[in-house]
């Protein structure tokens, strides 16, 4: 699903199942975000990456560090619900983080290299996860309680989210 909302090239999260095919496909989005991510990336310029997917957004450059930024914290917070009961998690402020030198300059290969191994892990430990296991909770300083089932849907639709702001822009500019 693609929108002409330039915020949200896939549409806005909307969780709808928790059941074991809607887990393995978003399992398989997560496994699969490294080799896209790069993909989507392939052959841009410095220029390029300088580019802004949408007016008012972040560069292209801010995009690829803000996802292992954001998955770090994801794969965090699942392994303290599997580890702690409905453990309160701490929120962090992406924007200022994007702002950052290493997400406002940093060359984009460390950051893909964190996705290579963190994706790695992290399928590792959601491929070993019962149904019980994605019933599990965190509680979210802004959204309260939150399932695993919903923050690993939450994930893959973040990883086809901030692809989607570089595919989308490489279609728009001919890219």
């Amino acid at each position: 699903m693609t929108t002409t909302d330039l915020r949200y090239p896939v549409g806005r999260f909307a969780f709808t199942s928790a059941d074991s095919k809607s887990r393995a496909d978003a399992i398989a989005t997560i496994a699969a975000l490294p080799a896209t991510l790069r993909a989507a990336v392939a052959g841009l310029s410095d220029a390029q990456l300088e580019t802004r997917y949408r007016p008012e957004g972040w560069t292209v450059r801010q995009v690829v560090h803000h996802v292992p930024d954001s998955h770090m914290n994801a794969y965090t917070r699942f392994k303290l619900a599997l580890t702690e009961d409905t453990p309160r998690i701490k929120a962090y402020n992406e924007a200022r983080w994007a702002e950052l030198p290493d997400g406002r300059t940093g060359p984009i290969e460390p950051s893909l290299s964190m996705l290579d191994g963190l994706h790695a892990r992290w399928t590792v430990l959601l491929r070993s996860m019962s149904p019980e296991d994605f019933d599990r909770q965190l509680e979210h300083p802004d959204h309260g309680p939150l399932s695993l089932s919903r923050m690993l849907a939450l994930y893959a639709w973040h990883s086809r989210h901030h692809v989607a702001h570089i595919t989308e822009l490489r279609r728009r500019e001919g890219w």
